[in-house]
């Protein structure tokens, strides 16, 4: 059974770009044992499991970063100036609170800092402060208290988190849904397939990718390690069941997205079609969604080499890319038992019968 603690704890977990590590020994203890782990020179993360099977190799791929910042300067009053690292919404930062993942190891709470409504002008009132215009107050009054605290430019920061459940309905809300529920999902799969009596016929290979969120760029090297012959890729995405939205093909409660397509990555129709087919027969409720804007490591994945079919299979999270996204924790169990299903499906002659063309 899928654990919602297991889910806390990646959730919980920090890792910007370029700073995966708490979420990768989550990773390896889970299913560590299941195949034989190697890393790409980003730390991106492989387990292949089942690998002297024949036929075609399927790679499961989820990223372990999240949107976070990074230190790039200090100021003479002890504020820590910081740039992004992915995608954020200044009308969602101010005030909140952070950790900067000091260079000495020391694990530091901060505040991004913002003026009152008492001192802001009618034109202020109106604009979205930029990023660059923010800081983190760690409760120093000179440059020099902060360095004495570890804390130098190029360090990561994080959002600070706190998972909680939702009244008493199946939603949580976090930080980070993106994208630990697509390295939950993975784990989850994994000890379904591998735990059974009937392990898969192709090898499995278990990518957790680095630096997704600047770039997609873990999983182009992790793809010369994994060396996909067919790729599904997990994702936390954005849910579109708000307000003003008509065409809603990420609502909670409707089941897991079968993404069709966005700007970076077109998925391969006969696996898409193929993984309709298994949600229909499983009993699995599921959306289809073509998306206009946003990306995932399809962008990599499905160009790597002579090309991968590919297909991507995400949970819908409201508030993206904040402190506070929310999920509904059906949709998660039924993203597992898809996956699951249709990694079973994936025989060697229909993961070749992707690219008879």
């Amino acid at each position: 059974m899928p654990s919602i603690e297991l889910l806390e704890e990646l959730a919980l977990a920090a890792g910007p770009p370029g700073s995966e590590g708490e979420v990768r020994n989550i990773v390896r203890r889970e299913i560590g044992n299941f195949g034989t782990v190697s890393h790409d020179a980003l730390g991106s993360m492989i387990v292949e499991a089942n690998g002297d099977a024949p036929g075609g190799r399927i790679v499961l791929d989820a990223h372990l970063d999240e949107v976070g910042f990074i230190v790039s300067a200090i100021d003479e009053e002890g504020r820590i100036l910081f740039l992004p690292l992915g995608g954020w919404w200044g009308h969602v930062l101010l005030a909140q609170r952070v950790e900067v993942m000091a260079t000495e190891g020391a694990r530091l709470h901060g505040v991004i800092g913002c003026k009152p409504p008492h001192f802001l002008t009618p034109r202020e009132r109106e604009r979205v402060v930029k990023l660059e215009s923010m800081y983190i107050d760690i409760g120093a009054s000179t440059r020099a208290e902060v360095e004495d605290l570890g804390v130098g430019v190029g360090d990561p920061i994080v959002p600070l988190g706190l998972f909680s459940r939702l009244g008493e309905s199946d939603r949580y809300c976090c930080k980070a849904f993106d994208d630990r529920v697509g390295v939950g999902l993975l784990i989850e799969v994994f000890r379904d397939l591998f735990t059974s009596d009937d392990p898969p016929a192709s090898p499995v290979i278990a990518v957790l990718a680095v630096q997704e969120e600047i770039g997609c760029r873990g999983a182009a090297t992790a793809s010369y390690i994994s060396q996909p012959d067919v790729a599904i890729i997990l994702e936390g995405i954005p849910a579109d069941d708000i307000p003003g939205t008509k065409q809603r093909q990420g609502v909670l409660g409707k089941g897991p997205q079968i993404r069709f397509s966005d700007p970076t990555a077109l998925s391969n129709r006969s696996l898409v079609k193929l993984t309709k087919e298994v949600a229909r027969r499983e009993g699995i409720p599921c959306q289809i969604a073509v998306r206009k804007s946003g990306g995932t490591d399809a962008k990599s994945v499905h160009i790597h080499g002579r090309g991968v079919p590919t297909v991507v299979i995400g949970i819908p999270a409201r508030n993206i890319h904040t402190h506070s996204s929310v999920i509904h924790w059906p949709d998660y169990l039924e993203g597992v038992r898809l996956v699951t299903a249709l990694v079973r499906e994936l025989t060697p002659q229909k993961v070749a019968g992707l690219t008879e063309y």
